[in-house]
């Protein structure tokens, strides 16, 4: 091995630190593991995810750049808060965003953006009808089925920066649903939603579909406003 490849497989198994050491951290902010205000003490996370201080920071600033993680000056990193304040804001502009990609994708989905809703939606009917018993466990696997539905949902919509925006909210929000989904103060047929959103879309009434998505959206909202109030009065 020469010195380029040398320098050049070093790299790579840097990143690949450094992705690794990202994904765990971000895995146990998203699970609650490392709970909304936690101080991100270097010195004691590289302990627990067996990776060097360099490496750690890396993550770190990559998790400060989605929002997930707060840069304190001076006083190094620390767990993004939660609020109801902050889903509310986060539910308004999922719901305007989502609901002009749907609308977007409805008028323009051709047969296979069909087929693919519905293959994604019988994926997450699945994970959907463990979820009643022990939702705490179902909940990485209900997650990744539900990102998949509502990605093929809007697949066919043909702004770029739409669907960024939607990755971007879709992921900020993914705390707040994994609270909801774990803590039900109030009874919620998560499938009956999905089930109306799918035939609403290959229906393709996009009045409807749209309606639908935003209160399916604002339900969260809903939810968690009842879980913190209740969690207060203890």
């Amino acid at each position: 091995m020469n010195a380029l490849s040398g320098r050049a497989n070093g790299a790579v198994s840097a990143r690949s630190l450094v992705e690794a050491a990202y994904g765990a951290v971000r895995q146990d902010i998203l699970s609650g593991d490392l709970a909304p205000g936690t101080k991100l003490m270097v010195e004691l996370l590289k302990e627990r995810y067996n990776v060097g201080a360099g490496t750690l920071r890396e993550a770190l600033i990559r998790l400060v750049g989605e929002a997930l993680v707060i840069s304190e000056e001076q006083r190094g990193f620390r767990v993004a808060s939660i609020s109801i304040e902050d889903l509310a804001d986060l539910t308004r502009n999922r719901v305007f965003v989502e609901a002009e990609a749907l609308r977007q994708a409805i008028e323009l989905g051709d047969d296979s953006w069909e087929a693919d809703i519905v293959a994604a939606y019988h994926h997450l009917s699945k994970v959907e009808e463990r979820l009643g018993a022990t939702p705490e466990t179902q909940s990485d696997d209900f997650e990744y089925r539900n990102r998949n539905f509502h990605r093929a949902l809007i697949a066919a919509c043909p702004s770029r920066w739409l669907h960024h925006f939607h990755g971007i909210l879709f992921q900020q929000s993914e705390r707040y649903r994994r609270i909801a989904l774990t803590s039900r103060p109030v009874r919620r047929d998560v499938h009956a939603e999905h089930e109306g959103l799918m035939k609403a879309a290959l229906a393709r009434d996009s009045k409807l579909a749209c309606r639908l998505a935003s209160e399916h959206i604002e339900r969260t909202l809903d939810v968690l406003s009842k879980v913190l109030a209740a969690a207060a009065k203890k």
